[in-house]
């Protein structure tokens, strides 16, 4: 297994990426939306991009708050508090942070 900050600092790289990727995407939705006379209420296609925006918004969104959660995660790591349970106090499962890096509680906890 790889050791913690190396899964985190790829998480945050990899998250990193994705917004940059997604705030591209979403840009384009809305300058599309500008350069069209669309009424998202009476127009078929309006509605289609203000779906696509909505989605777009939404996913931007979750990416951010798992860029929040990479960066308190590697501040768990440098005070000495990474893999403990934030519950319970117990370990968290190597298993369970190669697979979620970000954990907070334990598998017990979590359930």
């Amino acid at each position: 297994m790889d050791s913690p900050r190396t899964l985190l600092e790829a998480e945050r790289a990899d998250a990193l990426r994705r917004l940059a990727d997604l705030t591209g995407d979403y840009a384009a939705v809305v300058d599309a939306s500008r350069d069209t006379n669309a009424d998202d209420e009476h127009d078929p296609e309006g509605a289609t991009i203000a779906f696509e925006r909505s989605q777009l918004g939404a996913v931007v969104e979750q990416v951010r708050r798992h860029l929040v959660e990479v960066e308190a995660a590697l501040d768990r790591l440098a005070h000495g508090s990474y893999g403990i349970c934030e519950t319970c106090g117990a370990e968290i499962g190597e298993g369970r942070l190669e697979a979620r890096p970000v954990a907070r509680t334990c598998i017990r906890c979590a359930s």
